[in-house]
């Protein structure tokens, strides 16, 4: 069962890598190849470093930013880069850097190339489009009207550059500046700008050639909690509880309170 389970994880990684521009021969993870018998414990660890190796070898050569998948294979160019994906890439890359997958100096030589990138980034009110060029930083529509701002795919890349700033915290030149560039960011980030003049919610998209046409309110128990936590924490530009409240929140048919596995989850199915 665990065999069969790690064989399309190799092969993910392995078409994914192949499907367009890579990282550099001296640069590329070393494949694991294809293991028997793995234990749950090794098991983890291979996909964890296949995760990973999909981050860095496949990353945006100039960006270092994330791909959504693969671009030939989707006919989206060689160039489209994704906003959260990226998120998730910053945490694979600090945990692949803790777990010496790379070097620590590797690791802060990407992020660099991650925040340098973004400092220059088309933004729209301090976010970010759900794709880019990761050549030119110019936005690439996701949809007919999607060529704007997507609060929640930028709340997922913010996780990934929060985690950063507090990972890199070396008294040096390099990781000064990752810090410096994500503090910036975080701090032009307008959360509040995002409730469509003070409703009672956040709304997931704004265009700067459509406005708010997309009307897409985010409510209810789903993957957008993050966005909703963010935006509260803002430090200049943050929402109201009342935003939770009224938007995310409108019901308690998704809280909890049981017990699983000695953990209390408070919101969720059970």
């Amino acid at each position: 069962m665990k065999y069969k389970l790690i064989l399309p994880i190799l092969m993910i990684a392995a078409l994914s890598a192949s499907a367009q521009k890579k990282a550099p021969a001296t640069e590329a993870i070393k494949p694991v190849g294809i293991i028997k018998n793995l234990s749950d414990s090794a098991l983890l660890d291979v996909v964890q470093r296949q995760t990973f190796r999909y981050f860095w070898d496949f990353g945006h050569p100039v960006s270092g930013m994330a791909r959504e998948r693969s671009n030939r294979s989707f006919d989206y160019g060689d160039e489209v880069v994704t906003t959260g994906g990226t998120g998730f890439g910053v945490m694979a890359l600090i945990a692949a850097d803790h777990r010496k997958f790379i070097t620590h100096e590797q690791a802060v030589n990407r992020m660099l190339k991650i925040v340098n990138f973004l400092y220059k980034a088309k933004a729209y009110h301090g976010a970010f489009p759900h794709w880019m060029n990761g050549a030119t930083g110019e936005t690439i529509p996701f949809g007919r009207r999607d060529d704007g701002a997507d609060i929640v795919e930028t709340a997922y890349l913010f996780q990934g550059l929060l985690c950063a700033r507090q990972y890199f915290t070396a008294d040096n030149p390099q990781e000064s500046r990752i810090r410096g560039v994500i503090n910036s960011l975080w701090g032009e980030l307008e959360w509040n700008w995002f409730t469509r003049d003070g409703r009672d919610n956040i709304y997931w998209h704004w265009s700067p050639n459509y406005g708010w046409a997309m009307n897409f309110p985010i409510r209810g128990f789903n993957e957008c909690l993050i966005t909703y936590i963010l935006a509260a924490s803002s430090d200049r530009y943050p929402v109201g509880a009342n935003v939770y409240h009224g938007g995310w929140a409108q019901s308690d048919f998704f809280k909890n309170g049981h017990t699983y596995y000695s953990y209390k989850l408070p919101l969720g199915f059970a």
